[in-house]
């Protein structure tokens, strides 16, 4: 008896260190992935699961912040078009606001975490040159980080990719301002295939985050009309409502992204329509210093509704990131004339008539854009 009670004793107090030290492990290693993490990081997870997740990125106000903007007009990587201040605009005060959603706060952008999260990995921005716009938005953001040696740009047909060596990590710009193909038909006449985008999408496979972008130039008026003929099948049109079109265009793009990708390995972004402040809207950009205050009828274009309606139709989970009303605001944050270098009597015959509302200052409102999208990531 006394041996039953002595070997059942040992029994029990194995069983119970072994419990503790499984429990202890486990707690330990919990601890120490804390315990890895800078307490700053510890707060972005916990502000990413909490907060982030069910904010609203898309309604809030723009607030004057000086220590705004992230990187100066001098980053290699900006076109002539958007070097706003290069260009002899004399104000800065549009690269100094800041986006505040209603109820939380954007993280602001750090080239490193970015690239941590992008370590190895590959993002591509794919659309139209304002699309572009946010490419080199993203590449100034990220480049100041990375000794000289250690980064390089690369061109292949219509892509654009900035390279972080170190890290392995490419940002990349896909031109397809349709997403679907455009091609040269009989007669030089262009053909816009709405239910064709293989030799586009072949550009996307293999690629960790994809951005799309896809708005402006189905809404080119008759006079600019980006296409000659629209095709389905072997049906051919003349006219078509654009917005029917671009429904057409989209379902395409999503029936690809249903059928070759992956969630589990590719993540996807839609940005809504980046908004236009010229005169076919009542007013121009020219000579704007600040945000408007208010919206008493905030304007929905239709592409977002459409945009949205095929988004819901999608099994793929794609996120739909609405930067349309909070850029509306920012009727200051255009070129205008300073899309390019100017001298003084130019610029007194031209501020009335011939500016860019269409693209965006650098630094400016795309780096906005890229500091939700890295929120997101």
């Amino acid at each position: 008896m006394a041996k039953f009670h002595t070997n059942f004793l040992f029994f029990w107090l194995t069983f119970l260190l072994f419990f503790s030290l499984s429990v202890c492990s486990r707690y330990e290693q919990e601890e120490l992935q804390w315990l890895d993490d800078k307490d700053d990081e510890i707060n972005m997870v916990q502000n990413r699961h909490s907060s982030l997740r069910s904010c609203d990125f898309g309604t809030g106000k723009w607030v004057y912040d000086q220590s705004y903007p992230l990187y100066d007009a001098t980053c290699p990587y900006l076109s002539t078009a958007v070097t706003c201040r290069k260009n002899g605009r004399p104000d800065s005060d549009y690269e100094k606001w800041k986006w505040k959603p209603h109820g939380c706060e954007i993280p602001r952008f750090d080239a490193l975490d970015f690239l941590g999260k992008m370590r190895r990995k590959r993002i591509m921005l794919v659309g139209d040159s304002i699309v572009r716009n946010q490419w080199e938005s993203l590449v100034c953001l990220v480049q100041s980080v990375i000794p000289t040696a250690r980064k390089t740009v690369t061109y292949n047909g219509p892509t654009m990719a900035f390279q972080a060596l170190d890290y392995e990590t490419s940002i990349e710009f896909f031109w397809a301002p349709f997403l679907v193909e455009l091609k040269q038909g009989p007669g030089s006449k262009r053909i816009l295939h709405l239910d064709l985008i293989e030799e586009n999408a072949r550009y996307w496979r293999e690629v960790d985050v994809l951005v799309f972008d896809s708005a402006h130039w189905w809404t080119h008026s008759e006079k600019w009309s980006s296409w000659d003929f629209l095709m389905e099948g072997n049906n051919a049109y003349k006219d078509m409502n654009p917005m029917v079109a671009y429904e057409k265009g989209l379902l395409t793009w999503a029936n690809w992204i249903d059928l070759n990708l992956d969630p589990r390995k590719t993540r996807v972004f839609f940005r809504s329509m980046s908004p236009r402040h010229n005169r076919e809207n009542g007013w121009k950009c020219y000579n704007q210093r600040e945000p408007i205050g208010y919206f008493s009828h905030p304007h929905v274009p239709e592409q977002l509704l459409v945009l949205r309606e095929v988004l819901k139709r999608m099994r793929f989970p794609v996120y739909l990131q609405d930067i349309t009303t909070m850029s509306a605001f920012r009727r200051d944050g255009h070129p205008s004339i300073y899309a390019r270098a100017l001298g003084e009597k130019a610029k007194r015959e031209m501020g009335g008539y011939s500016s860019d509302c269409s693209h965006w200052c650098l630094p400016g409102v795309p780096d906005t854009w890229n500091e939700i999208l890295n929120a997101m990531l």
